[in-house]
C-alpha cells in the first residue's frame, strides 16, 4: 500500500482551520491524503471577535471551536504545539513542547514530516520599538490576551467600588493606542459593556465621570486604511458616545501610570491597549532560509508557494502575496484581512487537489469586497465591493451590521455546515434571554 501524501497545516486561525476542514472533508474522508493541523492552542476563535471577548459582550465558550473535536468530525488530525523550525531538506517541522497554565510540560518536543506544508500562523501587533509597550500595554493578539484584558477590566471596576478612597483620574481610564478596526471596535464595545458592568450593583462608580475611553492614532484620522467618509462617520459616532478621539498623536512611551505622547502630553490610564500595526512572528524570518520582508511575512508567488520552496505554501496575514490586478502604479500586496484569509483558504483547497493530480497550479487573485467595522450595538459602518468600484459605496446602520454578522456566519458555515450553524445560532438567541448582556467573570 502506497504512503498517503501528508499535508501539514500550521496555524488554526480563520484560514488554517477552514483549509484543514475542507481538505479533511474532501481528501481525508476518502483516504486520498493525510491532513494534520498544528496549533499552539486547544481551541479556535475567530480573530475579529477578540474585541468582543475583551469587552465582555461575547461569551467565549459559546463561540470557541475545539480543535480535537473538529478534527474528529472532519477527518483530519490535530497536533498541539508551536512550530519553531523547519528542515526543508528532510521535509520536517519541529514543534516546541506545549505547556499548561502552570508552565508544566504537557507534550514533548515533536517532529512532523510533510509532503506539502501550509503556513498560516497569522500576525502579531507591531510595537515599533516604543518604550514600555511590552511591559505595560495589553494586546489583543489571541484569546488569552482578550480574556486577560476582560478580567483586568472587571477587577478594576470591582476594586474601584470597594475601595474606601475616591476613584483616581486614570483608575478606570482605558487608553487604546491604534485606531484601526480593532482599536475602533474595542472603543465602541467598551463604552457599553463597562456601563453594563457598573449597573450590576457597582453603584459607587459614576459611569459618566469615572469611566473614560481614549482612542489614540498617529495618523491624521482614525481608520486610516479606509476611505475618508467611513473615517468621518465613525469619528462622529465615537465622539457622540463620549470616546475621546486623538489623531495626529504619536505615542513616545507607555508606563504603568499611562501614556506619554510625542508632544509630552500625558494621558493617565491604568489600562492601556496596544492595537497599532501588525507584523508576522519573528521566527518566520529564521525558517531555514525562506524569504521574508521587513514585517517577517513569508514572500510567496501568486500561487501561494513560498519563493524558495515549491513544497511550502503560506497564506493569510503571515504571507506577503502579490495583489494581481491592483489599481496602483506601485507593487501592491494582499492586505491582512479576514476576507483575504478566507479566499486564500478556498483557493488553497483547489491548489492541493491540483497538486495531487500533478496539474499546473493557478494564481490567486484577491477580490476586495469592501470593509466593515462593527461599532457594537450602536451601529456598523462599511464600504461595499471595495476596490471593484473604487470604494465609493458607503453603508452604515442596521444593514451594515447585518453584513458584518454575515462575515462571521460565512466562517461558521465553512467549519460546520448549515444545520449546525442554524441550531447554534438559535441556541445563542435563546440563551441571551436568560443571561446577563455582558460577561461578568
Amino acid at each position: 500500500m502506497s504512503k498517503l501524501h501528508r499535508i501539514v497545516v500550521v496555524g488554526g486561525g480563520a484560514g488554517g482551520l477552514e483549509l484543514a476542514t475542507k481538505l479533511g472533508d474532501t481528501l481525508g474522508l476518502y483516504k486520498k491524503a493525510e491532513i494534520i493541523l498544528v496549533d499552539q492552542n486547544r481551541t479556535h476563535i475567530w480573530k475579529p471577535k477578540l474585541h468582543e471577548i475583551a469587552a465582555g459582550s461575547m461569551d467565549f465558550g459559546a463561540h470557541e471551536v475545539d480543535y480535537i473535536a473538529q478534527a474528529h468530525w472532519h477527518h483530519f488530525t490535530f497536533r498541539i504545539g508551536e512550530m519553531h523550525a523547519i528542515d526543508r531538506r528532510q521535509k520536517v517541522i519541529h514543534l516546541l513542547p506545549y505547556r499548561d497554565e502552570m508552565m508544566q510540560e504537557v507534550t514533548p518536543t515533536q517532529t512532523l514530516s510533510y509532503d506539502t506544508l501550509v503556513i498560516c500562523v497569522g500576525s502579531l501587533s507591531n510595537d515599533f520599538g516604543t518604550p514600555g509597550v511590552r511591559a505595560h500595554a495589553l494586546r489583543l493578539e489571541n484569546q488569552k490576551d482578550a480574556k486577560s484584558f476582560h478580567a483586568k477590566m472587571i477587577n478594576a471596576c470591582i476594586k474601584a467600588h470597594y475601595q474606601p478612597e475616591s476613584i483616581s483620574e486614570g483608575q478606570l481610564h482605558v487608553a487604546i493606542i491604534g485606531a484601526g478596526a480593532t482599536g475602533v471596535e474595542l472603543a465602541a464595545e467598551l463604552h457599553r459593556t463597562t456601563r453594563e458592568v457598573v449597573s450590576y450593583g457597582l453603584n459607587r462608580i459614576d459611569p459618566q465621570k469615572d469611566i473614560k475611553v481614549t482612542l489614540i492614532e498617529a495618523a491624521p484620522r482614525i481608520l486610516p486604511a479606509l476611505n475618508n467618509k467611513l473615517s468621518e462617520a465613525t469619528t462622529e459616532l465615537l465622539v457622540n458616545l463620549g470616546v475621546n478621539v486623538l489623531v495626529n498623536s504619536r505615542v513616545s512611551q507607555v508606563s504603568s501610570e499611562g501614556v506619554t505622547l510625542s508632544n509630552d502630553q500625558f494621558i493617565s490610564s491604568e489600562l492601556v491597549v496596544w492595537a497599532a500595526g501588525v507584523k508576522a512572528a519573528d521566527y518566520l524570518a529564521k525558517l531555514d532560509g525562506l524569504e521574508t520582508n521587513s514585517l517577517n511575512q513569508l514572500l510567496v508567488h501568486p500561487t501561494l508557494q513560498t519563493t524558495l520552496d515549491e513544497n511550502i505554501f503560506a497564506l493569510g496575514d503571515c504571507a506577503a502575496c502579490p495583489w494581481l490586478g491592483a489599481k496602483s502604479a506601485h507593487p501592491e500586496w494582499v492586505p491582512p484581512r479576514a476576507q483575504a484569509a478566507h479566499q486564500q483558504a478556498s483557493h488553497m483547497v483547489k491548489q492541493i487537489h491540483r497538486r495531487l493530480a500533478h496539474k499546473t497550479l493557478v494564481d490567486y487573485k484577491y477580490q476586495d469586497f469592501g470593509s466593515l467595522v462593527s461599532l457594537g450595538k450602536f451601529s456598523s459602518v462599511g464600504s461595499m465591493m471595495g476596490g471593484l468600484i473604487g470604494d465609493n459605496l458607503m453603508i452604515q446602520g442596521y444593514f451594515a451590521k447585518l453584513m458584518y454578522l454575515s462575515l462571521y456566519k460565512m466562517h461558521e458555515l465553512a467549519l460546520h455546515g448549515l444545520v449546525k450553524v442554524a441550531l447554534d445560532t438559535l441556541a445563542r438567541l435563546i440563551n441571551k434571554r436568560t443571561e446577563p448582556h455582558v460577561k461578568l467573570h
